[in-house]
């Protein structure tokens, strides 16, 4: 990833806070010499070291078939975005000399995968991932109310993916490289726009711009 200095956001805490918000990441591997993507759920275990990433797919999916042991994989997990327009720039009104960008936040986490087929990890897995899920409903389902031999034919069809995370690497395109006054105005567009998505990305502009 292109990665300027300006950039970069090599934090673990909020590297790990990005993934936790925004799990669905996609699986990037090399598979019969050509890149194979796959977009899936992962659980984010920050035990120690550099982490873990638990995830599953279907057993028809012949990813897991390609995970080798020794070669690398990278997960990309995509968190706030947002289209930056020109109009939101003081400088457009002093000389014109402005240009659209997108502002956006993201986390590529590398590891070599392996392909998990013990039911009782499994289990374990799911439970994990639907819990983390459906906490703060006001009735959340539980994997244990499914009927025990449903269960067993569901986890027969599926493969899980663990992926020890060896590095990641967070890129923080949030207006840090225009002058404060920019950064203002983007924030006041973003948020007259007042959509989810356009106030999540004036936060993050907001907290560079406050930071220390």
């Amino acid at each position: 990833m292109y990665l300027p200095q300006q950039f970069v956001e090599a934090r673990p805490d909020v590297l790990h806070d990005l993934i936790r918000a925004h799990p669905l990441g996609t699986l990037v591997v090399l598979a019969d010499a050509e890149l194979c993507a796959n977009h899936i759920p992962f659980l984010l275990h920050a035990d120690g070291g550099g982490g873990r990433l638990h995830g599953h797919v279907s057993r028809a999916n012949p990813v897991w078939k390609s995970f080798s042991g020794s070669r690398e994989a990278l997960v990309i997990f995509h968190g706030p975005e947002a289209y930056v327009s020109p109009a939101w720039y003081p400088s457009r009104a002093a000389d014109g000399r402005v240009v659209p960008t997108w502002n956006y936040a993201v986390v590529h986490a590398y590891g070599t995968p392996r392909a998990v087929q013990d039911p009782d990890w499994l289990v374990r897995h799911v439970t994990q991932l639907a819990d983390a899920h459906e906490a703060g409903r006001a009735e959340p389902w539980r994997v244990r109310e499914a009927p025990e031999d449903y269960l067993e034919q569901m986890i027969s069809g599926i493969v899980g993916v663990e992926i020890p995370i060896a590095r990641l690497e967070g890129k923080w395109k949030v207006s840090q490289n225009r002058e404060r006054s920019e950064q203002l105005g983007v924030v006041s567009g973003l948020r007259a726009q007042d959509t989810d998505a356009a106030r999540a990305m004036a936060e993050l502009v907001m907290e560079r711009i406050t930071a220390p």
